[in-house]
């Protein structure tokens, strides 16, 4: 009412005044609720308000409707927003009003243009029943968790991951109880798996078996290129990009984060093997020259030896040209190359360790979820071994030192490492926090190096070397071998592919 006239809301959204209201308005049933109020009318006064138990005066129609991301709102007789609630999908497109609104008991309903009843709910009152379910699920404790690459992320029940309310969870590990028996049963099972997958390839190369030898190393080589590259993209680019959009680690909005820290990944494997392949380059041609300067003096010595007796030159000096290397000698890459990849893999697998460690018995949507997560990682740790295997078999032995006792150092470094992941994580099952935003960002950040070092072993060194390189293994190879090489390296992609399902 504005001074002595009344006015109404039409079906339009706008207001009209009404001076009188004798006959041409019927009288319009009482509401109980907030979304709709009654208009009382007399023959010239204006029109008395019924009492409403929670909101404002409501016409017989919300009009102006409009949405708001999935939500449908109106305006109500008061000009306030009323929330429409429509079971099902809304219509389309979305009707201009809902009339002949009345009450079913202390709910509020209007009609649709099909004849359906839509609740009318206030906006005052959707807040607060919000807030009540979310403060008692949250004070009794209902929390809907999950997990993000074995790390475990918990909302308050009613909640999502963006809800203000879920901070708190930020701030404090869940406590559960956790079957030790199993946990440390498992390190065993782990560190069997580890050491058969990782000393197959080395022992399998020791056999005098050359025939067969070759057709199988070149199967376990291709596939386990297609299990290097998988992981870097499956397993540890994925998982860290989740762990980067985690709600708990706040106060970082660059969306490439992820991408920014794999590039840094490739550009340190990169650069380690240039600066290596450098260095090693370097000092082969120290020895040529420095053997030059030898066979030089040997034949001085040998003219000089001519001209007074018959004698052979000194055995020392013939014994520094035999011994002299040639950059054809020792391919620095392939040591090189090995090298980051396995600092890659224990990398990744140490967190393996942790995580599969801290994951709980049971999820909500998987009643045997450790055993399960166990069962993957199991494969996921054998196909690994088997990959890295394959690559120190093939090592040189005979130049620089490095001998077989360095393979062994080598294959018992990636079999340790995954148990001694899961040792750290029975000893902080308690206080570990997978919400926390510093064990995030350190998975997030580990994770995301791994992949780019794993990355650029695996399509540069693995990849590219051994199928589109001049002299590459592949490059020339007869037709069997090549489709077996093929078809090992696509179901190496695949199995560890299918596998990220789970881990």
């Amino acid at each position: 009412m504005h001074g002595s006239v009344s006015y109404c809301f039409g079906p339009n959204g706008q207001e009209s005044p009404m001076t009188t209201l004798t006959a041409a308005v019927p009288t319009l049933r009482t509401s109980t609720t907030s979304a709709v109020s009654v208009i009382s009318t007399t023959s010239t006064t204006p029109a008395s308000v019924a009492a409403s138990t929670t909101s404002a005066v409501q016409t017989t129609a919300v009009t102006g409707c409009h949405t708001q991301s999935t939500n449908i709102f109106c305006i109500n007789g008061s000009g306030k927003e009323v929330q429409v609630s429509v079971s099902g999908t809304p219509a389309t497109p979305l009707p201009a009003q809902y009339t002949d609104c009345h009450s079913h008991g202390t709910n509020s309903f209007c009609v649709d243009s099909k004849g359906n009843d839509v609740q009318i709910i206030g906006i005052d009152d959707v807040a607060t029943a919000t807030a009540t379910a979310t403060a008692t699920s949250t004070a009794s404790g209902e929390m809907d968790c999950h997990f993000h690459a074995g790390v475990e992320h918990c909302v308050p029940v009613g909640g999502s991951e963006s809800s203000t309310e879920s901070a708190t969870v930020c701030d404090a590990p869940a406590i559960r109880e956790y079957n030790i028996r199993l946990r440390i049963g498992s390190i065993f099972i782990i560190l069997v798996t580890s050491g058969i997958g990782v000393f197959f390839p080395l022992v399998l190369h020791k056999l005098p078996l050359v025939k067969i030898n070759g057709t199988l190393f070149t199967m376990i080589k291709q596939f386990g290129t297609g299990i290097i590259i998988s992981t870097a993209f499956v397993h540890l680019y994925t998982h860290a990009s989740l762990m980067f959009t985690n709600q708990c680690l706040t106060g970082i909005n660059y969306e490439a984060t992820t991408s920014a820290v794999v590039m840094a990944g490739l550009f340190v494997a990169f650069l380690v093997e240039y600066t290596g392949y450098r260095f090693v380059l370097s000092r082969e041609k120290t020895q040529s020259h420095n053997a030059q300067i030898v066979s030089a003096n040997h034949n001085t010595i040998t003219i000089e030896a001519d001209s007074k007796s018959t004698n052979a030159p000194p055995p020392s000096a013939l014994q520094n040209i035999s011994h002299s290397h040639s950059p054809a000698d020792f391919d620095p890459n392939t040591i090189l190359a090995v090298t980051i990849m396995e600092a890659g893999i224990l990398f990744h697998s140490i967190l393996i360790g942790l995580t599969l460690i801290v994951a709980p018995d049971n999820s909500s949507s998987s009643p045997g979820y450790y055993t399960t997560l166990l069962a993957v990682i199991v494969f996921h740790q054998f196909f690994e071994g088997l990959a890295l295997g394959a690559r120190i078999a093939l090592l040189p032995t005979s130049t620089l030192r490095f001998r077989t006792r360095s393979k062994v150092l080598m294959a018992s470094a990636f079999t340790l490492i995954t148990p001694l992941g899961m040792a750290i994580g029975i000893g902080v099952l308690n206080e570990f926090n997978g919400n926390s935003r510093g064990t995030i960002l350190a998975i997030a950040v580990l994770d995301a190096l791994s992949a780019g070092v794993l990355l650029w072993v695996g399509i540069v060194d693995m990849w590219a070397r051994d199928w589109a390189v001049v002299g590459g293994e592949m490059v020339e190879a007869g037709g069997w071998k090549v489709v077996v090489g093929l078809s090992s390296f696509v179901v190496g992609l695949v199995l560890m592919s299918v596998l990220g399902k789970w881990a």
